[in-house]
């Protein structure tokens, strides 16, 4: 005990100096309100947004478990009027170019729904994309009215991914980017439809939310939010192609039969959806970012972001396992 004292400090104790520690894990929420969550790192920061209804928020935090206490910065409220001035939803960010870029959905005051719920893009040129001017880049030129744009690269290519509203439902379509807030015209195609009927769930036929992924057998993934929002089974299924397919073949793409990620009533979450993905600060873990609600009532409302670490199967496809509890702890990502 001399000895444990003596590297402790004069006046401390075991106790005390465990007291003094980092906690070493964590438990969700990330945010209490927080759908639609999105996750970018660039150098020694995160930076998160969701959903806020109002303007586009960003948190920026040194570590993934910390942005629960990251001091939040509005960079861009929309106009009184317009097309993009209400019901803003889905905020991506994203570093192309050297420039960072905001895409997000919205619709139009004046004459808000589905039929005017388009994708439109920001623009920043500033290191750190808390500062800085946001310069509005318009409208993605989608054929379809749509939510949910997010953007990825393969191959040296650009490509857009969003959910289009075609007919009651929602789809899944794709299609190459000419610049960062443009697409190549006449070049995107639908990928995916709803086809079950966990895909069918709230009254509403919905594929929404599409994020790109690769397998680590090199197989081109893309998961998605199925069902609407409302509905308490509202869960993420999958589209797998193989390594070096053509993205924009529908062909290419097949469809898992069975959701990936889906709500647990014995841990007391519902509505696990609208994800994105990112890696512990040393780049050894693979972490999945979603929403959920701890009640099964048929609400949109309640959502709080939250996170955990998922693993791969033996076929190199992700195996997200089963929503965590907001009662267990969960050990903090390696390198925090």
């Amino acid at each position: 005990m001399p000895g444990l004292l003596l590297l402790l400090g004069a006046g401390s104790s075991p106790a005390a100096w465990a007291q003094q520690q980092p906690a070493t894990t964590f438990r969700n929420p990330l945010r209490a309100e927080g759908p639609d969550p999105w996750v970018a790192r660039h150098g020694d920061y995160y930076y998160y947004t969701n959903t806020t209804g109002e303007n586009i928020t960003l948190w920026k935090s040194k570590t993934l478990s910390g942005v629960k206490e990251a001091p939040a910065a509005v960079v861009w409220t929309p106009p009184a009027t317009g097309p993009n001035s209400t019901q803003l939803w889905a905020p991506e960010l994203h570093l192309l170019d050297g420039k960072w870029y905001l895409y997000y959905t919205a619709t139009d005051k004046a004459n808000p729904g589905d039929n005017s719920r388009f994708v439109f893009v920001l623009e920043n040129t500033a290191a750190d994309p808390t500062t800085g001017q946001w310069v509005d880049k318009g409208k993605v030129n989608t054929q379809h009215s749509g939510l949910d744009g997010s953007v990825f690269e393969l191959g040296g290519k650009r490509y857009f991914l969003y959910s289009a509203y075609v007919g009651p439902q929602s789809v899944l379509a794709i299609a190459p980017m000419q610049t960062p807030w443009t697409l190549l015209p006449g070049k995107e195609v639908i990928i995916a439809r709803p086809t079950f009927d966990w895909e069918k769930g709230g009254g509403r036929q919905i594929l929404e939310g599409p994020e790109f992924l690769t397998g680590r057998q090199g197989q081109l993934l893309v998961v998605y939010s199925a069902s609407a929002c409302w509905d308490d089974n509202y869960s993420l299924g999958m589209l797998s192609a193989r390594k070096c397919a053509d993205p924009l073949k529908p062909e290419s793409w097949t469809k898992a039969p069975q959701p990936v990620f889906k709500p647990s009533s014995e841990n007391g979450v519902w509505g696990t959806g609208h994800n994105c993905f990112t890696k512990s600060p040393d780049g050894r873990e693979d972490w999945l970012v979603y929403h959920a609600k701890v009640a099964a009532d048929g609400k949109c409302e309640g959502r709080s972001s939250r996170m955990q670490k998922f693993t791969w199967n033996p076929d190199g496809t992700p195996n997200f396992g089963a929503p965590v509890s907001l009662t267990q702890p969960q050990p903090k990502p390696s390198g925090e």
